[in-house]
């Protein structure tokens, strides 16, 4: 069993173009970089976001094999939105009022115990991993979240392991892939074991969400609830193009 220091600690971080490119892929999906944007010169992002040059050609990389980036030569680089995309943040509905917002995360504490008596069936252990974070996005404290893993999926999880996006780590860690993930929005109190830098208090009511993680195979492997302020923070899912009802 491993437990997170007081106050927490950054989950293991992803590569600087991983999340320099994450965060394009969001902000293209809220539709604040729309399609046929023209990016500034690379240099000149470059110094606007803090980075090296060589890392956003490597996050612009990123893009232009998903499909999401054309360039001209002599002209520059053109966003081109696209309806579905893969990203590390795909199932990441929380987003900034206006709009997308870098995803990172706080590890408060990882522990292995009996599964909450009031969490819907997953997995086949009677425990669980849970664990607790803070979600920031762009750098703000944006929520609260619990995730409860099946037990029999990882006999031993080590906090200096877990990354900035557990699915990336079920992925690479533990070989499991979280294929889909069915949710349900509502509010409830904030939970008595809060950070003092997330906006609301004990006992407040903020926007919640359930989620049921499935594996490809089907089965529920995860459980997992999250307190956002709305305030400052929207839960939003898009549908691709040609949805029909």
């Amino acid at each position: 069993m491993a437990r997170g220091r007081a106050g927490g600690r950054p989950s293991a971080a992803l590569p600087k173009y991983v999340q320099i490119s994450e965060m394009l892929i969001r902000d293209i999906a809220a539709g604040r970089l729309p399609d046929g944007t023209r990016l500034p010169p690379e240099r000149d992002m470059a110094a606007e976001l803090g980075i090296a040059v060589g890392t956003l050609r490597k996050a612009l990389d990123q893009l232009a094999k998903k499909g999401l980036l054309e360039r001209v030569q002599g002209s520059g680089n053109y966003i081109r939105a696209r309806a579905t995309v893969s990203s590390v943040y795909a199932m990441l509905r929380l987003e900034r009022i206006g709009g997308g917002g870098l995803p990172t995360a706080e590890l408060l504490s990882v522990d292995r115990l009996a599964k909450p008596v009031d969490a819907p069936e997953f997995g086949s252990s009677g425990e669980g991993w849970r664990f607790r974070r803070l979600r920031f996005l762009d750098d703000r404290p944006a929520a609260l979240e619990e995730i409860w893993l099946d037990a029999g999926l990882a006999a031993r999880i080590e906090e200096n392991e877990v990354s900035e996006s557990l699915y990336l780590f079920y992925r690479e860690r533990l070989g499991l892939v979280i294929m889909n993930a069915t949710d349900q929005i509502s509010i409830a109190p904030v939970p008595d074991w809060g950070d003092s830098r997330f906006s609301m208090q004990a006992g407040e009511m903020a926007g919640y969400v359930e989620r049921i993680g499935r594996d490809p195979d089907g089965r529920a492997v995860e459980f997992s609830r999250t307190w956002f302020d709305p305030s400052g923070v929207i839960y939003i899912s898009r549908l691709g193009k040609g949805y029909q009802a």
